[in-house]
Order: C-alpha cells, then structure tokens, then sequence
C-alpha cells in the first residue's frame, strides 16, 4: 500500500461545478498516490478564501503524460472503501505535515 505526497500547492485552484450547475472554487491541497492511482484533494474555499484542512473532497485524478496542456481528468469515487482508504492516506498526510511544520518552524 504505497502513499506518496507528489505535490503540495494550497496556492493553486480550481472551480468545480456540481450538478446543479453551482461552482464552489476550491484550493488543491494535495495529490495522493495510492496503490499506484493518483487522487486529489480539494478544499473548498469560503466567500472570503478560506479553506478548511477538515472540510475536503477526494477525487481520482489522472493527466494525459503526451498533452501537457490538456485538462487533468477528474472522478467521483463511488466505491465507499476506495474513498475511506483514499481518506486514511490524506489524514496521515496531514499528520505528517503537521509534524513538519512543528518540526521546521
């Protein structure tokens, strides 16, 4: 069960429209690989743009490797347990960055 941190950037964003066409503008927090997929989290950000570490979405993400400038692929996860595993990998890496931070600062 691999889980690797490949990027860390809150500064980038990205706006996502549901299905009932409303657009929430999210930061990315992170891209989890796990078990050799890749996931991103979402934070969604408040009307002043804020974001909550504890309020996320996970999504599976993929990029096509030959089309830099192609738009990342994203997908529900539908599977409760791909989700609960994909959400256990997030919280160690909070608790790893949160040690990082304390450990760094």
């Amino acid at each position: 069960m691999g889980n690797k941190n490949k990027q860390n950037d809150e500064d980038m964003t990205v706006s996502i429209t549901d299905m009932n066409d409303v657009t929430t503008t999210c930061a990315i927090q992170t891209i989890i690989t796990f078990n050799e997929q890749d996931y991103i989290i979402l934070l969604p950000m408040d009307e002043k743009g804020k974001t909550d570490p504890e309020n996320f979405w996970i999504y599976g993400y993929s990029e096509n490797p030959e089309d830099v400038n192609e738009e990342p692929k994203l997908r529900y996860l539908e599977d409760d347990a791909e989700y609960e595993m994909v959400e256990d990998a997030y919280y160690d890496y909070l608790e790893n960055s949160e040690f990082d931070e304390i450990t760094y600062e």
